[in-house]
């Protein structure tokens, strides 16, 4: 028996990256996956189409997740597709690079509305669900490392995710005694196509892998495996945890 037999996920921001990789691994350990996007285009078919190429189903739902109504509705369309969904990976987020003082209300209302309120309101109706089916539940929020070190011209996106870790850590508690299991995962620098300007830029690279003590970039099928392992049995006692997937920087960071 695979390890996730005959279980559905949902797994926002999956048309390529981190998200793309986490559907893949869930997939690959026997997960019916439903992808999610703002718009779907030919990365989501690449992605469905390497699931299959697994022996499992996949299909592509769009909204907008800055959204709580679309959120919402994600949740009900992901159900009505196999008529079930176990896991929820909240893996779209966004970033917006200005000084604090050059920040529009509405820059922050998007990265607060992406990073934070949707996933508030996805979860909520995934719960709604798990309650009225009286079935457990898994939610993996995908935080970052800026949860818990700075990150200068940042600002609202080291709000979203700090918020996220409270709401985190307030949900496993809330939620424990319905087995509905919320953790965050916190990635590094990771190699993504986010991150290609980095990636591109030689020296710049070698000052951030210098303060990796693994010395090196993430790869998303890193962050991928810690995601599978929360969603499924073998971490059946973790709740309201984070995991850094981050070659140590974090503490690195911190001992500086």
């Amino acid at each position: 028996m695979s390890r996730f037999q005959d279980k559905v996920a949902l797994v926002t921001g999956s048309s390529q990256g981190i998200g793309a990789a986490c559907a893949l691994r869930l997939a690959k350990d026997g997960c019916d996956i439903i992808l999610n996007g703002h718009k779907f285009d030919e990365r989501g078919q690449e992605v469905i189409d390497q699931i299959e190429a697994l022996g499992r189903k996949a299909t592509f739902v769009t909204a907008d997740l800055s959204k709580a109504k679309e959120a919402m509705r994600l949740i009900d369309d992901a159900v009505a597709t196999y008529g079930r969904l176990d896991i929820l990976i909240n893996n779209a987020g966004i970033e917006k690079n200005a000084n604090f003082w050059e920040v529009t209300e509405e820059d922050y209302d998007l990265v607060m509305d992406t990073n934070l309120k949707g996933i508030f309101f996805s979860t909520q109706s995934f719960v709604k669900y798990c309650r009225q089916k009286n079935v457990p539940g898994v939610v993996i929020n995908m935080s970052s490392v800026h949860e818990e070190i700075v990150f200068p011209h940042f600002a609202a996106y080291c709000a979203s995710k700090g918020g996220l870790k409270m709401l985190t850590r307030n949900l496993a508690t809330e939620l424990a005694p319905f087995n509905i299991r919320v953790n965050n995962v916190a990635p590094g620098a990771v190699s993504t196509p986010i991150n290609q300007a980095l990636l591109s830029n030689k020296e710049q690279l070698e000052k951030v892998i210098q303060n990796i003590p693994l010395r090196r970039m993430g790869k998303v099928e890193d962050v991928a495996s810690v995601v599978a392992f929360l969603a499924s049995d073998e971490a059946a006692y973790v709740t309201g945890s984070t995991y850094f997937v981050d070659g140590g920087l974090t503490y690195h960071y911190e001992e500086q």
